[in-house]
């Protein structure tokens, strides 16, 4: 509120009135440094780091203060300032020290790290913030696994038995690793938030602003407007094209949700299925590619597999996903006869200009992501083309009549508007992407990871499925307190080189059982000590190989790998193992008994949140199913003509999967009908079978034409 002096005629902002216009002015401030230090500025990757976890330190101490509703008072604000002030100085000053660390423990050498007392107050400074941070963004999870990770490499490794011990690490090396490693706080990780995520985040906020979010909703109606259950369609489309930029199911959800939830319920679904949907296609939306969220970047800056080639693999996957979901949207229409007699007309005044300003921006982007840029140059110039989109939108409006033409002028404020909303989007994930750089370095340097590869491995005993099943228990209970871009990063960490090193494995198989003649080859076995390394030259049984590859020891094993593996399959087996854990990575937005967005659908659809969740983890099956496919088909690997085939007849088996959970087709499904569906989707789905998947393919079909039949017979009947 204002208030009015009466004597001077001048308006006086209240305290928290300037507060706020100071927050915004830092946001927009801070926004604009991101854009011009990816573009413009060289910087060296630390300081840039650094400045950037400075700066959402001091945001996100001041807008998450920890007293609660006594944060507007005085004292608590300026605490909150003074703290955040000091986290960011704490940040800088280890960027600027760097240089004057090495030189001392040069100059002594054999004496460990030579840090002064501000290096280390700095240090525990930053540590501490972390923990305190990520904790008032997201809960304790990773507040949690900071001190067990720091706790392993300076104690706690060395009393735990076999494969998890450790030896313990002096404190100053600790720290060092954890200040100026690349795996550590201002590292990889932090790199990534720096440069891409956050400034999608921010072209997301320029999108928002400019009215492309509306005409995502208009061109939804447009597309599916007339279909049986078109606004639940509306719903899958709209979510998977603001998903992908969002980076957020749960604000993919909150965003989306407000319109597609009552239009989906005014439309004849149930409450819980209609929540359902949404939360599921939200989720979706990380999935799908441009942007994939923040996904893609993290997984092109941890693997170095370019990021056109991750975008280029999940075409197809997100597509099979989004058709999953609207497989069971069309059985509960049919099923509950929802999805007729609403009015779904489409504003074109909306889709026009709207339109303009999301497919020219996105245009812009793609090319030159596909032309080699880095994501941040690419993310830059989208936004400024947005900006000359809407500018030239506002000129043209003049021309045509408002109902026809109606965009959003990005002036100054709208401008401000996009850039504070993209800043505080990014607050939770920025703060949690450099807190995770705590625990990769403590990964890194005790080993863990290897020995964690390494019980995936043991326990799956070779199993791609068993091992796959290991890492969705996982994810889902690490998805329970993070947030799905951190619990893919831990979880990528972990497990992705056991998943890599199986897919390896069974290619290793097949040379054994044909022989191994080449002797630089064979002798690497020589290191296992097992009898059937006898054989290896002349070939051995399928079983017979399994048991070497078993008996061969995790530091062994990485050793041989190179040597037998081609490189580029190597390259596919390292980003089918990123996918299957991304993918999984995404089901805690939808499973019980935490699922976020689930939840969030529920309390805008006024549903039971708990049957909501389980509805929308009925609905997103595809987060399971389609990571098998990469698995055991070459949905990843394969020429573009296997990739369709496989894509092409793995949809009827995911229809047939929908149709048996359902057991509703477009009619009541009998018991012949659900032998002929279950049939009819083991032979879609096996891989480059064209025999079997016609044979698949005629089956489920004729199950929809049957029970099509059966339908049309009970509405004459009634």
């Amino acid at each position: 509120m204002t208030s009015h002096d009466c004597r001077s005629g001048a308006f006086v902002l209240s305290n928290r009135e300037t507060r706020s216009l100071l927050l915004i002015a830092f946001a927009v401030a801070f926004g604009l440094w991101h854009i011009v230090t990816n573009v413009y500025l060289i910087e060296p990757g630390r300081w840039q780091n650094a400045i950037h976890y400075a700066g959402f330190a001091f945001l996100a101490s001041v807008t998450i203060s920890p007293f609660g509703t006594q944060a507007d008072k005085r004292r608590a604000w300026l605490f909150d300032i003074a703290y955040g002030l000091l986290v960011a100085a704490a940040a800088l000053w280890v960027a600027g020290a760097e240089s004057a660390v090495y030189a001392r423990s040069l100059a002594v050498t054999g004496q460990g790290w030579q840090l002064n007392w501000v290096d280390w107050l700095a240090g525990f400074v930053l540590i501490f913030s972390c923990i305190d941070l990520s904790r008032r963004v997201s809960g304790w999870v990773i507040p949690v696994l900071i001190v067990l990770a720091l706790s392993y490499i300076l104690f706690l490794g060395s009393y735990l038995p076999g494969i998890f011990r450790a030896a313990s690490l002096p404190l100053d090396d600790v720290l060092f690793r954890t200040l100026y490693n690349d795996e550590g706080l201002f590292g990889i990780i932090a790199s990534t938030s720096s440069t891409n995520v956050t400034l999608f985040m921010i072209f997301g906020g320029f999108l928002i602003a400019s009215g492309a979010a509306n005409f995502v909703i208009e061109l939804a109606k447009v597309v599916a407007g007339r279909i049986k259950g078109g606004a639940a369609f509306v719903a899958v489309l709209s979510s998977a094209l603001t998903g992908t930029i969002s980076g957020s199911a749960i604000a993919n959800t909150a965003s989306t949700g407000v319109i597609t939830i009552p239009l989906m319920k005014a439309n004849g679904f149930r409450p819980q299925f209609a929540a359902g949907v949404e939360a599921a296609a939200s989720t979706g939306g990380q999935l799908m590619p441009p942007i994939m969220g923040a996904g893609a970047f993290v997984m092109a800056s941890y693997t170095a597999i370019p990021y056109a080639t991750i975008v280029a693999a999940s075409i197809v996957p997100a597509i099979l996903y989004f058709l999953s979901v609207a497989f069971m949207v069309r059985i509960e229409a049919v099923k509950y006869d929802a999805g007729s007699d609403l009015d779904m007309t489409v504003d074109k005044g909306k889709l026009l200009s709207g339109g303009l300003v999301f497919v020219i921006p996105l245009t812009v982007m793609i090319w030159l992501l596909l032309s080699g840029v880095t994501p941040a140059f690419a993310a830059c110039w989208a936004i400024a083309a947005l900006i000359l989109t809407s500018w030239t939108t506002s000129l043209l409006a003049r021309m045509i009549p408002k109902h026809l033409f109606d965009p959003v002028a990005m002036g100054p404020e709208k401008i401000a508007e996009a850039l504070t909303s993209g800043i505080m989007a990014s607050v939770m994930t920025a703060i949690l992407l450099v807190a995770i750089g705590v625990m990769n370095n403590a990964i890194v340097t005790s080993g863990v990871g290897n020995s964690f590869s390494l019980m995936i491995a043991q326990w799956s005993q070779g199993s791609m499925i068993l091992a796959i099943v290991l890492v969705g228990l996982v994810s889902l209970i690490l998805g329970m307190g993070l947030p799905t871009t951190a619990a893919y990063i831990i979880l990528a960490i972990l497990a992705a080189p056991a998943l890599a090193g199986i897919m390896s494995d069974t290619l290793i198989v097949e040379q054994l059982v044909a022989g191994i003649a080449d002797p630089a080859k064979s002798a690497l076995f020589l290191l296992v000590d097992h009898p059937h390394t006898a054989k290896i030259a002349e070939g051995m049984t399928r079983p017979e190989a399994w048991e070497l590859m078993a008996a061969i020891p995790f530091e062994i094993a990485v050793t041989i790998r190179p040597a037998l593996i081609d490189p580029s399959m190597a390259i596919t087996f390292l980003l089918t193992a990123h996918l299957i854990i991304f993918w999984l990575s995404q089901d805690a937005n939808v499973t019980p008994p935490v699922c976020l967005a689930a939840f969030t659908a529920a309390g805008i659809a006024g549903s039971r949140p708990m049957a909501t969740g389980f509805q929308s983890w009925k609905i997103a099956k595809g987060l399971y199913i389609v990571p098998i496919m990469f698995a055991y088909t070459p949905l990843i690997s394969g020429e573009l003509i296997e990739i369709l085939q496989v894509g092409v007849f793995g949809l009827f088996g995911i229809y047939a999967i929908n149709a048996l959970i359902q057991r509703y087709s477009e009619g009541p499904v009998g018991v012949i009908e659900l032998i002929v569906l279950a049939i009819g989707a083991v032979l879609s789905f096996l891989p480059l079978n064209l025999p079997a998947n016609l044979f698949g393919a005629a089956f489920v079909l004729a199950v929809i034409f049957r029970t099509k039949g059966k339908t049309h017979k009970l509405e004459q009947v009634s």
